[in-house]
């Protein structure tokens, strides 16, 4: 059974209640029929029943909930709420109002925020930084998180590397170029996902153009300090760097570089030193390996809330629902 099929059926053992708001996409309904076909989670549309049944033409969407703003009974209290936690921001409720009705994804966060949905999908026609502001500004970090920040869990056919050729490739989709305490934080969260969703121990390498002190840089220095305090607040990690791509994950190239590093070639878990690293590395996996990549998955938000790359097929959004739902049991 592949990756995402075992995700897909832990979903299905204990199935949550998703929220899918960009109903004005027609993927958003291919997904939801397939979802809803499969088992894999209960779904919430946003929109009017009007609307939702013209887009989803010709699609099995029974068993989905419509909730249109506009009418539902629970909106008021939506707007309550809304207005009790942005007013020190000065939010009036005439701006809440506005502002539930006409932005699902603020609506959507909401119903996540008030326990009427467990998780969230977005982004499949909106950017990262709509789908992610309510979340941050409704839901906030989770207990005991610094940041939030983003991964892509990439499975490359026919791959001896990492866990039987999964990953976790960090930060790939949100923060844009991390200090060292933030690209600790990144790693310890991004191990935390992995064994939440691979159920494998977590192997992380901080990346660089340099193995052990081969090339000297303040871009080097930064991943240093990010091991030294990745280290020294979780000790319990098998973490390693920096590291170069290869000594991270092929054994023969490890023993050469990092000689006596219990991670090098063996990493499951890559942090990239910052944005453009991380997301030029996922893409060229994903293009040149035929890799299956799924995200960005957020991790450090209080609730579950997904986002999804603009070019994402149907079949990705039932992905990152199944993550999503698994994500929401915990």
């Amino acid at each position: 059974m592949g990756f995402i099929d075992t995700i897909k059926e832990r979903a299905k053992a204990d199935k949550k209640t998703i929220v899918l708001p960009e109903t004005e996409d027609r993927r958003t309904y291919e997904a939801a029929a397939q979802i809803l076909k499969e088992g894999i989670a209960d779904l919430i549309l946003v929109g009017s029943e009007k609307a939702v049944a013209e887009m989803g033409q010709g699609l099995d969407l029974t068993g989905a909930t419509i909730v249109d703003p506009a009418t539902s009974d629970k909106t008021p209290a939506y707007i309550d709420k809304l207005v009790e936690l942005r007013q020190a921001k000065g939010m009036t409720r005439e701006e809440a109002e506005k502002l539930l009705l006409n932005n699902y994804l603020y609506y959507g966060v909401m119903m996540v925020k008030m326990g009427d949905a467990d998780g969230m999908v977005s982004g499949a026609c909106h950017s990262t930084a709509d789908t992610l502001r309510p979340s941050l500004q409704i839901l906030k970090t989770k207990p005991g998180t610094k940041l939030v920040s983003a991964f892509f869990l990439m499975v490359v056919p026919n791959c001896e590397y990492g866990a039987d050729g999964t990953f976790i490739f960090a930060d790939s989709g949100l923060e844009q170029n991390p200090d060292p305490e933030k690209l600790a934080a990144i790693a310890a969260s991004s191990a935390e996902s992995f064994e939440l969703l691979v159920q494998k121990e977590a192997i992380v390498a901080m990346l660089s153009h340099s193995s052990k002190g081969s090339a000297k840089h303040a871009d080097v220095d930064k991943v240093v300090e990010a091991t030294r305090i990745a280290k020294e607040t979780h000790p319990e990690l098998k973490l390693d760097g920096e590291l170069q791509l290869d000594a991270a994950i092929v054994p023969s190239v490890g023993a050469s570089k990092a000689p006596g590093s219990e991670v090098a070639g063996k990493a499951n878990v890559l942090v990239f030193p910052d944005l453009d690293a991380g997301n030029i590395g996922y893409k060229l996996v994903q293009r040149l390996a035929k890799a299956e990549a799924y995200g960005p998955v957020t991790q450090g938000i209080a609730k579950p809330v997904n986002d999804l790359s603009r070019g994402c097929s149907a079949e990705d959004i039932v992905g990152v629902v199944a993550i999503t739902s698994v994500q929401a049991q915990v």
